[in-house]
C-alpha cells in the first residue's frame, strides 16, 4: 500500500490555531498529515515544532548539507513520506534535481564534493551502524566540522531518522 493510501492509526486532528500561527510563522505548512496526527497531544507537537523548525533555523552548517542527510535517511528508512516532503526542501535550498536524484549512489558520483560524502557517510552510520562510528571517521568529522556544527548534524540525522519511525508507526499517509 502506498503512503497516500493507507489510514492513520490515530485520527487526523485539526492543528490547533496557536500551533497552526506558529508553524506559519516559521514558514511552515500547519496542514500536514504529520502535524494533524501529532495533534492527539499538542504540548508534544509543540516540542517537536520547536525542536524540527530549530535543527532547520538555528544551525550553521548548511542546509544543503542537511537536506542531503535527510533525503538519505529517508531512503534508507525507506520512508516515503519523508522522502516527499524534503525534496521540496532540498530543491528550495538549492540542491539540482539531478544531484536529488544522485543520493542513492553518493560514493560513486562525481557531483558530491567531500564534504557531503562525510555527512551522507554520517547519515549512514547513524542509520544502518546505529549510530556506531570508528575514531577515524570521528577525525574525519572533526576535521570538516567544528564541535558545535558536529553536534548539530548527529541531532539532526537522529531526529529524521526518529520521524520515519514515528510516520510508519502511526501509518501516517502521505500528503499528495
Amino acid at each position: 500500500m502506498s503512503g497516500e493510501d493507507r489510514q492513520s492509526r490515530l485520527p487526523l486532528k485539526d492543528v490547533p490555531l496557536d500551533l497552526q500561527e506558529k508553524i506559519v510563522e516559521l514558514n511552515g505548512n500547519p496542514n500536514l498529515n504529520l502535524y494533524k496526527v501529532l495533534s492527539n497531544n499538542p504540548i508534544l507537537l509543540s516540542s517537536w515544532i520547536d525542536f524540527a523548525y530549530s535543527l532547520r533555523r538555528n544551525c550553521t552548517t548548511s542546509r544543503q548539507l542537511r537536506e542531503l542527510m535527510i533525503l538519505r535517511g529517508a531512503q534508507l528508512c525507506q520512508s516515503e513520506y519523508e522522502w516527499f516532503q524534503h525534496e521540496q526542501m532540498a530543491k528550495q535550498c538549492g540542491i539540482s534535481e539531478e544531484k536529488i536524484n544522485a543520493v542513492k549512489h553518493w560514493k560513486t558520483n562525481s557531483l558530491f564534493d567531500e564534504k557531503e560524502k562525510v555527512v551522507l557517510e554520517l547519515m549512514e552510520s547513524l542509520v544502518l551502524n546505529k549510530g556506531k562510528i570508528t575514531d577515524q571517521f570521528d577525525e574525519k568529522l572533526k576535521k570538516y566540522f567544528t564541535e558545535s556544527e558536529y553536534l548539530e548534524l548527529i541531532l539532526t540525522g537522529s531526529f529524521y531518522i526518529m520521524v520515519p519511525t514515528v510516520l510508519e508507526t502511526l501509518q501516517i499517509p502521505t500528503e499528495k
